[in-house]
């Protein structure tokens, strides 16, 4: 008896059936049967369901003479299902990765409820994902299994059958079937939830919701969009049937009224000439299921007048009011937009014609994404080495919670941003300045950089056009033509910048700001920075930091974090974070994964872990600097090399362990040769080559030099001179840690150990 049956009933889907069905298959819990429904499908879903069922013997294929519809096929699914726990997926959509793993433990651990409910994402043809607005009400805070009485939020969720896993000897005791046609998922969620005994609830995405462009059901426009009144009448009946649930009408009752009215409303649903007649039954429904007394919220009211009267004049009347509002809403935004930024303009100009101050500087990094990066260090440094100089931070509204008490917060495009710019003598940023900006006679524009650079950038660019993406590179040139210094860590990136970025600049050799905390901090910050981030004692904290790619349009990893933790062992725990160039996570906290994509300071999150996992990120020519371990996944450098290019072979030239796969990866942290004596050479020899002069005292050299005008500098500590930070790692013994067991094989460690 396998632990789960997952239905996939499927008609007129062979574009996605092979992505469906192979998203089952390849679950880390392989404890399962795939139960496929040829609802008659008149393309070639029936020959790729019996092409899978040829190559796994999981795979049961059912094919039905005639086509029934969603609901029956999936009922000749579960007569088919042997399975402890019944799931239900749509053709068109996928398990993610680990779900069923996922399912499993938590039905588990609150002792196998007749009904687990979980959560799912929408995915767009674009490649983004939004996860369920009422994601909310999955909180695994609370007791479980509860009742339904206990947890009435649950009803707020979109009420479909494939967001839970069903044990099936409740269904078959019950005797819940679907019924026939459209929105049949309606008779069934609302009666099982209301009968289940014991519920649970899993707050994670198990399911990608396919939004597509055509083709789906509830997008085509049809008279079957009538059936909605059928599929509550079955609601309602099987309430009248059960006097105990009676307290479930009033809810049942706003829900459907909800539901109606957005059948209603939506224009492309019902045939034209048809919503006069829908809304006439709509009136109907709710005079026959109407309950007394009960309240209706202030933001749902219009929809019951409308459904309770029948108002299909008004309601046109009012959709024709609110196209006008929303169309004079836009012209005066418009108006008032291009008056503002008239004004600006005006304010701008006004301003540089007003001295210099020389006390002032501004500061940006990542394009007003918060404080961090060299910027941020230097402006800590401009505070203690030059107190007389005040400092402004630029940032968007959303990141000020970033920046630390002393410098002004400005808002881009705000009058006092403007000011800022125009009457400031220094302005430092880590990306390109702004295009507006005319620099005046005195002013100081640090461009710092923010990394070493590995892949091409600047006018090396010009031939890689999936990595320049259109840009501009006359209006690169008059960017770098305004730069007075530029900031360098070492003599490859001084060599490569003054190539492919050519101007009139000073090089400033000194080292990268942001990299002075890993020489000043002491073993106490790095507990309370480990502390604050939850990372338990004795643990070996992994940080996982993958860059952009040029050649995919959305932010994907290859790696299953929760995978490898698993097999690692619980000793093990990830930090994963998202490159900036994403404004969302990596991925989702769960167990010992723990997504850091927000905090405000990567250089933080490198003092806390014990070591670096990353693929071609400038990330690790700083984390080199810590002298702790780094392992590089280089599973598709083939491509990165050929859409963006870089200025060596990593392979070659690595600052530790190479793994060209996930069970590799997992390979190098079991056996332990992550920290081994190979992967400590390689890491002396880059750290050698790209880390000279990262002393901890760049920053102060940058203030001394250009503010303080001192040409008498700091010297750079050697590197064997240089005091290490330990990680909590440091005292683990060197034998190799205990996992679950790889599949058998050959070792697969990196030719380059």
């Amino acid at each position: 008896m396998p632990r789960f049956s997952v239905i996939v009933p499927a008609y007129q889907v062979q574009a996605y059936l092979h992505e469906c069905l192979e998203s089952v298959l390849s679950q880390s819990c392989p404890d399962l049967e795939l139960i496929v429904v040829d609802d008659c499908s008149p393309d070639a879903c029936g020959a790729i369901i019996d092409e899978f069922a040829a190559r796994d013997t999981r795979v049961r294929p059912v094919h039905l003479p005639e086509n029934v519809g969603l609901g029956r096929a999936r009922n000749a699914g579960v007569a088919h299902a042997s399975g402890d726990y019944l799931l239900f997926l749509d053709s068109d959509d996928t398990l993610t990765p680990d779900a069923l793993r996922s399912i499993a433990d938590r039905l588990k651990e609150t002792g196998e409820p007749d009904v687990l409910v979980f959560d799912y994402a929408r995915t767009y043809w674009t490649g983004e994902a939004i996860r369920n607005q009422a994601a909310l009400q999955l909180t695994e805070k609370g007791p479980a299994p509860f009742r339904l009485e206990d947890r009435p939020g649950l009803l707020r969720l979109l009420m479909v059958a494939w967001n839970k896993a069903y044990r099936r000897e409740f269904v078959e005791r019950e005797g819940f079937v679907f019924p026939p046609g459209v929105y049949e998922d309606t008779p069934w969620t609302y009666p099982v939830l209301m009968t289940a005994d014991s519920i649970a609830t899993l707050d994670r995405v198990c399911v990608h919701y396919r939004q597509r462009r055509q083709g789906s059901i509830l997008r085509t426009t049809s008279e079957r969009h009538f059936d909605v009144f059928e599929q509550y009448e079955r609601v309602f009946a099987f309430l009248d049937e059960r006097p105990g649930l009676a307290q479930w009408r009033p809810v049942l009752f706003r829900r459907m009224v909800h539901h109606l009215a957005i059948v209603y409303s939506r224009r492309d649903r019902l045939p034209r000439g048809s919503r006069a007649d829908f809304l006439r039954r709509a009136r109907a429904h709710y005079r026959r299921y109407r309950t007394s007394g009960v309240p209706v919220p202030l933001r749902c009211r219009i929809h019951h007048v409308l459904i309770r009267f029948g108002l299909h004049r008004t309601y046109r009347t009012l959709q024709l009011a609110s196209a006008l509002h929303r169309a004079a809403a836009r012209a005066t935004g418009t108006l008032l937009r291009g008056l503002r930024s008239a004004a600006l303009r005006t304010h701008y100009r006004v301003q540089r014609c007003l001295p210099l101050r020389a006390d002032r500087a501004v500061f940006a990094a990542y394009d007003g994404r918060g404080h961090g990066c060299n910027p941020g260090a230097l402006e800590a440094a401009f505070r203690e080495l030059a107190p007389h100089i005040r400092t402004a931070w630029i940032a968007r509204r959303e990141h000020h919670h970033t920046i630390p008490p002393g410098p002004r917060r400005l808002v881009p495009g705000t009058a006092a941003y403007w000011t800022a710019l125009a009457r400031s003598r220094y302005v430092i940023s880590n990306t390109g300045f702004d295009d507006r900006l005319a620099k005046r006679r005195g002013q100081v524009l640090i461009q710092t950089g923010h990394g070493t650079p590995l892949g091409h950038l600047g006018l090396d660019l010009q031939e890689r056009p999936a990595a320049a993406r259109g840009r501009d590179f006359t209006r690169l040139l008059k960017d770098v033509d305004r730069w007075d210094y530029v900031l360098s860590a070492n003599r490859h990136t001084t060599l490569t910048n003054e190539r492919v970025h050519p101007g009139r600049y000073t090089t400033l050799e000194y080292g990268y700001p942001r990299n002075d905390v890993f020489r000043t901090a002491t073993p106490a910050d790095v507990a309370r920075l480990r502390a604050s981030l939850g990372i338990p004692r004795g643990s070996v904290a992994i940080l996982y930091a993958p860059t952009h790619r040029d050649y995919r349009r959305s932010q994907r990893h290859t790696l299953d974090l929760q995978r490898i933790v698993r097999r690692l062992g619980p000793r093990f725990i990830v930090l994963a974070r998202a490159h900036h160039a994403y404004d969302a996570p990596l991925t989702s906290t769960c167990g010992r994964v723990v997504d850091v994509s927000g905090h405000p300071s990567v250089e933080s999150l490198c003092l806390a872990s014990d070591a670096l996992v990353t693929d071609y990120s400038s990330l690790m020519f700083d984390y080199a600097n810590l002298d702790r371990p780094i392992v590089v996944h280089a599973d598709d450098w083939e491509a990165y090399d050929a859409a963006r290019g870089t200025y060596f072979d990593l392979r070659d030239f690595p600052p530790g362990a190479v793994a060209r796969g996930e069970d590799e990866l997992i390979d190098i942290f079991a056996t332990g040769h992550w920290r081994g004596s190979r992967s400590a050479q390689l890491r002396a020899a880059f750290r050698e080559r790209f880390c000279t002069y990262d002393d901890g005292r760049a920053a102060e050299r940058v203030v001394r030099r250009v503010v303080l005008g001192e040409s008498e500098l700091p010297p750079v500590v050697p590197l064997d001179e240089r005091r290490p930070v330990p990680s909590a790692a440091a005292s683990l013994t060197r034998e190799p840690l205990t996992t679950v067991p790889l599949p058998a094989g050959p070792r697969a460690v990196s030719d380059s150990l």
